[in-house]
């Protein structure tokens, strides 16, 4: 099996890659060996002779540089998943260390996830992106991950580990991009069918067009899910839509445009202390909390070929979105029952909480091939220009009532803020290549950041204290990188690069009534480190093994304390300390029949995903302390039997314990929602697929087979406060017709 080389190709076991060169994008040629084009742009995944899913980006993708890079590329048509419900254990579960923030069962679908330690919640620490744009509500001010693609309109998923942060700005946990299907290239017009049914009322129901028109590409889908939920008043209604158009104007230039829509209605039924939890995962204690948040992504792409050697691209993304919630907040914590006040007949007013993202993302990067000393180097050069607004409300009288009702009754909004970020980021990078075999990938970024914020905030005298401030930050941030070609199929990777996380509005202004925020908040800084050795052998063995290390310097988290006048709990975000976080992630997967070179109508294939993560705090009052949501220990094994037009695929996920504060309290001691331990969980899940017909599949499968009982967040916010319990044992069955 061939294995990534000097041009942008994928690699995974069992792959057929395909790849197209932009200077005659009718031709299309199969690389059968480490021959070095370097024209080539696009690498689109066309075929599997295996069950093998996992594969690394290449050198170069377009006018973007992977090489050094610990980089994972997940094909979602070589996976048994349910893919209706975007579950993130069965698609993202092979990515060592992977780390998940399951909310689904609180109503709230957009799962988050973290690497080596992270926080997970709603991805905050990892740049998410669609087709290499950005679709997070503000990239500096408010990196939440409210929008996720369809995963049954998704071809790929492609990770990028912290050395991201050169080519795609501040992060430490990485870049994660969602690469959406395309229009079939041999015919104008062709129709997919999903329909998806399951427990606890769920129904998916999943459309899509594509083809191809001349010089015109088109790919739209549209997906309607519903839900009742695991627990009570957990119900989800959603509709999620993309639309793509690539034009290829002449030989040198083509055109896209690409819009994605969300709409959903998502009741929160609450977190649960340690004592309800244990009583009774399922149960809730709200009835009355809901949320909604429409999306819209408008995006412009542009490649144009300047030459043989030179490639420029723009994307030009359009972000106009919003998030609000009306819930009965936290006051007296997660046991405190909702229930009708004697004297009026009705229940407490709730809150109503607003929030309006505005932005503008500029991404113009140019790709440049050149000679030096008989070989071929790439220079990658670019640079971003950001825009940002937000307007956050809270705090607003709500209605009694129980529906979803955002209007204000008897009074204006407690805070009322508004964000501006402008950011300009230029940034370069270059493979040099010392030998065939040898090649050395340094880089610099430079980050200026703007930002603004002005409103006020009624404070308990009742008094509304003015907030107006603005200022300037700048970040110069270094790497390099390296990787040598051991074999025609394995290479050894190492890379160190520096990044950064700005103070986001999140953590500027507390959200619930039990937080609050530090006044003398800084930016946090460090960089990471990554070693491996990966590679194929054959067609029987797929791998990537590695060690790293992460600093980071000034870590923003939340401390349980304890009010010293009126005696009550409260969090704090704060910048904990510097943290170290270090480790091996590995992954293998093995085909025996085609190591013992056996013929048959047997596929047989068998993975391990390995993280071993040790991550603490090195400085300040919790040195030694454990950083908040860091397990040390993520294994997932899976294995895969196919027979003719059946494939099954089972899978074990273990996750070991973590905290939810610094203070890394084992056993709660009152009913502060943070404090107490996540304990470890283990999950099992089954997946099968039936090609009925060239153009029908079934599909069907049980989620946490073994009905576990566990969870995966703490929370002093939306959607608790409490515990979050995770879903126990679903079943859901699909079938996919083609026409």
């Amino acid at each position: 099996m061939p294995f990534t080389h000097p041009s942008a190709r994928l690699l995974s076991g069992g792959l057929f890659l395909l790849t197209l060169a932009a200077a005659r994008p009718a031709l299309a040629q199969v690389v059968p060996a480490p021959s070095v084009s370097r024209t080539l742009d696009e690498v689109q995944v066309v075929g599997l002779k295996s069950k093998n899913g996992l594969g690394n980006l290449g050198e170069v993708g377009g006018a973007v540089i992977y090489a050094g890079k610990k980089t994972e590329v997940l094909v979602l048509d070589s996976l048994d998943a349910n893919t209706a419900q975007n579950n993130p254990r069965q698609i993202l579960g092979r990515i060592p260390g992977m780390n998940f923030s399951e909310t689904e069962g609180s109503g709230f679908p957009a799962n988050g996830i973290g690497l080596r330690g992270l926080n997970p919640v709603q991805s905050v620490e990892m740049n998410v992106r669609q087709n290499g744009y950005n679709i997070t509500a503000d990239l500096y001010g408010y990196p939440e991950t409210y929008y996720l693609p369809a995963m049954e309109g998704v071809e790929r998923v492609e990770v990028t580990r912290g050395a991201a942060s050169l080519q795609f700005g501040p992060q430490f946990g990485g870049t994660v991009n969602y690469v959406m299907r395309q229009g079939a290239k041999d015919k104008p017009f062709e129709l997919a069918l999903r329909q998806t049914g399951g427990s606890f009322g769920l129904f998916n129901s999943f459309t899509s067009v594509g083809g191809q028109l001349g010089k015109l590409n088109y790919y739209a889908y549209g997906q309607y899910r519903r839900q009742e939920g695991w627990r009570p008043n957990s119900g989800l209604s959603q509709a999620t839509a993309f639309a793509g158009l690539s034009y290829q104007a002449t030989e040198k230039l083509k055109l896209g445009l690409e819009y994605s829509l969300l709409r959903n209605k998502i009741q929160m039924p609450g977190g649960l202390t340690d004592s309800l939890f244990n009583a009774n995962p399922r149960q809730s204690t709200r009835a009355r909390n809901w949320l909604q948040s429409p999306w819209n992504v408008l995006t412009l792409m542009a490649d144009y070929r300047l030459s043989y050697r030179t490639l420029l691209t723009l994307r030009t993304a359009g972000n106009l979105s919003s998030r609000a919630l009306v819930w009965r907040n936290e006051d007296g914590g997660a046991a405190a029952p909702d229930t009708v006040d004697r004297a009026t007949g009705q229940f407490v007013p709730r809150e109503v909480e607003n929030e309006t993202f505005r932005s503008l993302t500029n991404e113009l990067r140019l790709r440049h091939d050149y000679r030096l000393f008989g070989l071929d180097n790439t220079l990658a050069v670019g640079v971003r220009y950001f825009a940002g607004y937000m307007h956050r409300q809270g705090g607003g009288p709500g209605s009694t009532a129980a529906d979803l009702d955002l209007n204000l009754y008897g009074g204006g909004y407690e805070y009322d803020f508004e964000f501006r970020t402008q950011n300009l980021a230029p940034f370069a990078e270059t493979i040099i290549r010392l030998t065939d075999r040898l090649s050395l990938t340094p880089g610099v970024r430079y980050e200026f950041i703007n930002s603004k914020a002005q409103g006020y905030k009624v404070q308990d005298d009742g008094l509304a204290q003015t907030t107006k401030e603005s200022r300037n930050r700048s970040f110069l941030l270094f790497g390099a990188g390296a990787q040598f070609q051991a074999t025609a199929g394995t290479a050894f990777y190492g890379n160190v690069s520096q990044a950064y996380r700005p103070v986001d509005y999140s953590a500027l202004q507390p959200f619930g009534v039990t937080s609050k925020i530090d006044p003398n908040l800084k930016d946090s800084n460090g960089y990471n480190a990554d070693l491996g050795y990966r590679g194929a052998v054959g067609e029987w063995l797929n791998f990537n093994v590695g060690a790293f290390y992460l600093k980071y310097n000034r870590r923003i988290g939340t401390v349980a304390l304890v009010d010293p006048i009126t005696g009550n709990d409260y969090s704090l975000r704060t910048n904990v300390a510097d943290s170290e976080h270090k480790g091996a992630e590995t992954y293998l997967e093995i085909s025996p029949l085609k190591l013992l070179k056996t013929v048959s109508r047997h596929r047989l294939s068998a993975f391990n995903s390995l993280a071993y993560v040790d991550a603490r705090y090195v400085s300040g009052e919790f040195q030694g302390k454990r950083v908040e949501y860091a397990p040390k220990l993520i294994e997932r094994v899976g294995l895969t039997y196919g027979c003719g037009p059946l494939s099954i695929t089972g899978q074990y996920s273990y996750t070991g314990d973590s905290f939810g504060e610094a203070n890394n309290f084992r056993a709660p001691d009152n009913d502060n929602p943070l404090q107490g331990l996540v304990p470890a969980y283990a999950v099992w899940d089954l997946s099968g697929t039936y090609h009925a017909a060239h153009n029908l599949d079934l599909k069907a499968g049980v989620n946490n087979l073994a009905d576990a009982k566990y969870f995966t967040r703490r929370t002093d916010e939306y959607p608790g406060p409490g515990i979050i319990p995770s879903i126990g044992r679903s079943f859901y069955a699909t079938l996919a017709a083609k026409f």
